[in-house]
This record gives structure tokens, C-alpha cells and sequence, in this order.
């Protein structure tokens, strides 16, 4: 088994890497204190591609392969894990669930808009009442005649307040609920569909993180993504591929953290020479360093299977759990490098340790990973 790259993988992290350090690094702490979405940066990665990274040409995406986007999320979560957020969003759930369960009409009304970065597409799952317990929807769709009208409020949406596309998921049959939910695409620009509050959030504060709000939002049948009735399993497919862009995430702020790490402490000295010199900090620095290596290959095997085609529940549910954890880990660590300067903003440590913590959450909280894990090794 080869591990290394090819040339054209590098040149993709490499381009990933140059824009992250040129576009984004010396605006992130200025765009986390306002808690400022950066449009010019997304049109900038739409440019390169990246806002239809996993696409096939035809439908206007760059092409590339899970490997490839592992290494785009990671580039860019290593700078500014909020802006890596959006374009996992974006990418891997509302893009992605089009492309999974929409129609060739569908694919080519909307694909093209969104993996050319024309629009920005966001994913509504998350409900108030409905986090873990994903089915437990109670945001509805009504038919009446050829239409359907949809009811409800979603939370913690990412991409909301910008976004020009929507996939909701709502409950078709209220008899049934866990049953009968069905995905919709919706264009914002339809009467009865808007963003509304928008989160204060501890980390990932460029990420756009607002409710969505459906107020008798009238649709046509010819937007129904997928069969009626059947999107909660096309949601939970959808999710196995988002679930590897949130470890590629949380890959990326861990070894954002300790990159910085390893270098304050081969400037900061104490005791007549750097800190680097000690026993502890070489002790944390190789742990965090291999633990980072270990989420990587985890990281690598799910993007394989998904390239292959293969079913990725189990192998994507280890990597975001094992890569998130890992994170909290190193983030953790550096911060206690940094030691009185990690817990402050001129210091690049808080930030990674604030960012953190969605990465155990998102797309399935540790626990349901668990859940997850155990249910594929039980049904084995």
C-alpha cells in the first residue's frame, strides 16, 4: 500500500495551502471577532474549483477524489476551520445529497449553479427538538394537489444565511413520522423559505450558523429530492460522506495547533534555553503528533472506500470520531505549550482550542458515532 501522493494530489494541497496562507491567515482573528462570513474568499475558492471539488466535470466540479477534498478541507480548517465548515457543507451534504437522490432535471437545473460557486447550497437536517434523534422531525410537508407546502424551523444550519439552495428534510406523513420524511430542494428565492437568527457561537465564528425558517413555503412535486418518504435514508447516506469532511476538519485544526505548538516552542525559552529542550514538551508534542497520524490513515481509508463506490458507514463513523477526539486532544495540549499565552488572543492556541469542540458534535455527536460503530461491528 502506497501512501504517498501523487503529483497532481500535491499540487492540489499545495494551491489549497498557498491561498489559505494568502487569502486567509491574516484576516482570521479580525473575521472571528466580527463573526464575518468572507464571500470574497468563498467566490475565491469557487474560482479554484472547490466549491464543486467532488463533482464530475460534467456537472461542472473539479473532479476530484475524497483523498484530494481531504486535503482541501485540511488546508484550509488549518488556517480557518470556519471557512473549511461551509465548504463541507456545501460540498458534502446540500451539493451532495442533490447529486445522491435528485433527478437528471434536478442535476441539471441546479448542480451546475452550485458546484461553479454560483450558489451556495445549504443542508437542513437539525431541527430545535431534533439533534441526535435525527428523525424526530416535526418541520412538515403538506401535499396540496401537485404542490407541497413545508412548515417549521431548522437550527444550527450552516451556510444559511448566505446560501441560494436548500435541501430540508420534512416529515410527509404525520401519522408515520420516522417513517415518511422527504428531502426538498428549495431555491431561497421561493416565497416562504428565509434564514433566520443567526448563532453567536463559541468557535468557527466566519461559519455561517443561523436558523432556517419555512412559513407555507409552497413547492412543486418536480422538486421532491429522491422518492417520497424515503430521504431519511438518503440523509443517513449523505452523512457518511459529510462525516469524512468533518474529520478532514477536525484533522486539519489538530494539525493547525500542532504546527503552532511545535513552533512556539522552539522560540519560547525558559530555564536558559527553549522549551522544546524538556522531556514534557517532547513528550505532548510526539503524542499529539502521532495521535494526528493514526486520525489521518482513519481519515484515508473512508475517503478509499468512498472513492471505490463501497459503502462507508462504519469507516466513516470511526475517522470523525477518532479524528475529532484526537483534536480536542491536541488543541488541548497546545494551549498547555503555549502556557499563559495560549490562553490569549494574540496567540493563535485559543482559537484552535474554541474551534475544536463543533467537531465532536456536528454531523453526529461522538455518542451516536459510538452507536454507529457498535450497531456495523454487532451486524457484521
Amino acid at each position: 500500500m502506497d501512501f504517498r501522493l501523487s503529483e497532481e494530489q500535491e499540487q492540489v494541497r499545495n494551491m489549497v495551502r498557498e491561498f489559505a496562507q494568502r487569502e486567509i491567515a491574516p484576516h482570521v482573528m479580525e473575521w472571528d471577532e466580527a463573526q464575518h462570513f468572507p464571500t470574497d474568499v468563498m467566490r475565491g475558492l469557487a474560482g479554484l474549483g472547490l466549491l464543486g471539488a467532488i463533482f464530475e466535470e460534467e456537472h461542472g466540479g473539479a473532479g476530484l477524489s475524497y483523498i484530494d477534498y481531504i486535503h482541501v478541507i485540511e488546508e484550509l480548517a488549518a488556517v480557518e476551520s470556519g471557512i473549511a465548515l461551509g465548504v463541507a457543507a456545501h460540498n458534502s451534504l446540500a451539493a451532495g445529497h442533490l447529486r445522491l437522490a435528485g433527478n437528471p432535471d434536478q442535476h441539471k437545473r441546479w448542480l451546475p449553479r452550485l458546484t461553479s460557486g454560483e450558489w451556495l447550497g445549504c443542508w437542513a437536517l437539525t431541527e430545535p427538538g431534533s439533534g441526535s434523534d435525527a428523525a424526530g422531525l416535526i418541520t412538515t410537508a403538506v401535499r396540496d394537489g401537485d404542490d407541497w407546502v413545508l412548515n417549521g424551523t431548522k437550527n444550527f444550519i450552516t451556510n444559511a444565511s448566505h446560501a441560494d439552495f436548500a435541501v430540508v428534510l420534512a416529515v410527509t406523513d404525520r401519522e408515520n413520522p420516522r417513517r415518511a420524511i422527504t428531502a426538498f430542494g428549495i431555491e431561497m428565492s421561493q416565497p416562504g423559505i428565509r434564514a433566520g437568527k443567526k448563532e453567536n457561537k463559541l468557535g468557527m465564528r466566519t461559519s455561517d450558523t443561523a436558523e432556517l425558517v419555512l412559513e407555507n413555503c409552497r413547492v412543486p412535486s418536480s422538486q421532491v429530492l429522491g422518492e417520497v418518504g424515503l430521504g431519511f435514508k438518503d440523509a443517513m447516506k449523505v452523512l457518511d460522506g459529510g462525516r469524512i469532511s468533518i474529520a478532514a476538519l477536525a484533522l486539519g485544526i489538530a494539525r493547525g495547533a500542532y504546527e503552532a505548538a511545535l513552533n512556539y516552542s522552539r522560540e519560547r525559552r525558559a530555564f536558559g534555553q527553549p522549551i522544546a529542550a524538556f522531556q514534557a514538551i517532547q513528550f505532548k508534542l510526539a503524542d499529539i503528533a502521532t495521535e494526528i497520524e493514526a486520525a489521518r490513515l482513519l481519515c484515508y481509508r473512508a475517503a478509499v472506500l468512498k472513492d471505490a463506490g463501497e459503502r462507508t458507514t462504519l469507516a466513516s463513523s470511526m475517522a470523525k470520531l477518532y479524528a475529532s477526539e484526537v483534536a480536542v486532544r491536541a488543541t488541548e495540549q497546545a494551549v498547555q505549550i503555549f502556557g499563559g499565552y495560549g490562553f490569549i488572543k494574540e496567540f493563535p492556541a485559543e482559537k484552535y482550542y474554541r474551534d475544536v469542540k463543533l467537531c465532536t458534535i456536528g454531523e453526529g455527536t461522538s455518542e451516536i458515532q459510538r452507536l454507529v460503530i457498535g450497531r456495523e461491528l454487532l451486524s457484521e
